[in-house]
């Protein structure tokens, strides 16, 4: 068993956004483009939020940000490590407006801000901190100096690299368990440095967010694996995210849990 993520041992304050009216044009990498139903999505991001709260989580809203397709996915806007927040650096030029909005719910919050500065770029879907140990996906949106940045920024953690393919971010291939275990899609990272990694078949299954010592959140496209962490003693909250995942999101992409 590994150890606990640090960030997520303890119950306190989620950080959203909610879906903008322009949500349909929000970029699409990996998923086949379909119509978004945009006043569906807001339903279910209203009901992802009350999961959030059911679990004892204190929600804070992000200022909306309506010119902004992408801003409901409001993790990828910063990285959050203790008392100090990191503004990301978008890797596509169109969510750098993302920003500003991000930066202001991070100092209401009373964390010390600091920011990826150009040429690096980082986006917080490619960031997952496991103990004292920060995975960090380089890829299309994450690069290398975005990378060394942030680890000069949390210093006294052990900031991993991972090379992520055929997927848009880190946490699109694989998150972690409660006790610190790793989850994924083995095909879509580097898997010489994620020794342990459990496989998933179904996509979403890759995906979750820990809402306490034996609880996770996942996405109802993940049945399957739903009902294996159940069967290993987790509670599983699901809650239908579709609209989001037309556009390559998924459960971790919607909240920036903050201890």
């Amino acid at each position: 068993m590994g150890r606990a993520v640090d960030t997520l041992t303890a119950v306190g304050r989620a950080l959203v956004r909610a879906p903008g009216p322009r949500l349909a044009e929000g970029i699409v990498t990996h998923a086949v483009r379909r119509p978004v139903d945009v006043a569906l999505a807001v339903r279910q991001h209203e009901a992802y939020v009350a999961a959030l709260r059911s679990a004892g989580w204190r929600i804070r809203a992000a200022t909306a940000a309506d010119d902004q397709p992408d801003a409901v996915f409001v993790e990828d806007a910063l990285v959050v490590c203790g008392d100090v927040a990191v503004l990301g650096r978008p890797g596509d030029p169109r969510r750098r407006g993302e920003i500003d909005g991000a930066e202001r719910a991070a100092r209401d919050l009373g964390l010390r801000v600091e920011r990826i500065e150009e040429p690096g770029t980082l986006e917080g879907g490619d960031v997952l901190q496991v103990g004292d140990t920060v995975y960090v996906g380089r890829g299309a949106r994450t690069n290398e100096e975005g990378v060394c940045q942030l680890a000069r920024l949390v210093g006294g953690r052990k900031v991993i690299p991972v090379a992520v393919r055929g997927c848009l971010h880190l946490k699109s291939a694989m998150t972690a368990l409660p006790d610190g275990g790793l989850i994924g899609l083995p095909d879509q990272v580097d898997t010489s440095v994620l020794p342990g990694l459990q496989v998933v078949r179904e996509p979403a299954g890759a995906h979750m967010v820990v809402l306490g010592p034996d609880h996770v959140l996942m996405a109802a496209s993940a049945p399957r694996t739903a009902a294996r962490l159940r069967a290993d003693g987790l509670r599983v909250t699901s809650v239908d995210i579709s609209e989001f995942e037309a556009l390559d999101g998924c459960v971790t992409c919607l909240s920036v849990l903050v201890p």
